[in-house]
This record gives structure tokens, C-alpha cells and sequence, in this order.
């Protein structure tokens, strides 16, 4: 099944929801010591891997981390060609404060925020959605 391309489609039915607990992103050299089921995302960069774990995983394993993210997911199957939800999302947490770091899987968008962000950036998301129902 293809994904959404309308924009006002996928802004309409975006239906964030927030995943529980604290997710963390790592630097890794060696991603294979980590069971692959512990992984939320492995992206290989220049300078090595870095892994998105929750953080119980990253503490176990005694990953660095600075940042401690909540995990919200956009539930609208949105395809990977359609244009414009993530300058809309980004743009109105950014108008409310919030940083975001975003991952576009083949079926949703996935907002990594700051942990502490969680509720207001909810909130912002379900304004955004209303303003095209």
C-alpha cells in the first residue's frame, strides 16, 4: 500500500503518538556487540555508527550519551516522496521552542525531542493536525 502524499492529508491525519521511555543517541565503532532487537535505528556515518537505544540499553552497554530524547511517532503512513511534513512539524516546534531530530522510516516519521519537551511538543503536533481538520 502506497504512502500519503497530500500534504493536508498527512497533516490532517498525522496522529502523533508518544512512545514511553527515554531514548539516547550513541557514537558506536562496533554496532554487532549490540543485539539487533535493542536497536531502534543504526545509521552508518563517516565517523562511525551512530545508534538511537533507549537509554536503559545504552547504560547497560556503557554508552556516552548528552542528549535524553522522547520518541514521538507519526502514525499517518506517509510516503517517503511526499513534500512538506517535516518543514511543517519542524516548523511549528521550532516556533514553540522545541528542537527536533527526525527520522523518516518507509512507513511514519519518528520526532526524537528533548525528554523534558514531551507533553508541550504533543500539544503542539495536535494543534497542527486540528488547523487542517
Amino acid at each position: 500500500m502506497p504512502g500519503e502524499t497530500n500534504l493536508t492529508q498527512m497533516l490532517r491525519t498525522m496522529q502523533p503518538k508518544l512512545n514511553d521511555g527515554a531514548y539516547v543517541f550513541c557514537a558506536c565503532n562496533n554496532p554487532a556487540m549490540i543485539p539487533a532487537d535493542k536497536i531502534i535505528m543504526r545509521f552508518k556515518e563517516t565517523e562511525g555508527y551512530t545508534l538511537i537505544l533507549d537509554r536503559e540499553t545504552a547504560d547497560a552497554y556503557g554508552f556516552s550519551y548528552s542528549f535524553t530524547a522522547a520518541w514521538i511517532t507519526l502514525t499517518v503512513h506517509s510516503a517517503l516522496e511526499g513534500v512538506g511534513l517535516t518543514a511543517a512539524f519542524s516548523g511549528a516546534l521550532a516556533r514553540n521552542g522545541i528542537s527536533c531530530n527526525v527520522v523518516a522510516a518507509l512507513y511514519h516519521d519518528h520526532i526524537f525531542i528533548a525528554h523534558t519537551d514531551a507533553a508541550k511538543a504533543m500539544d503542539t503536533l495536535r494543534q497542527l493536525s486540528a488547523q487542517y481538520q
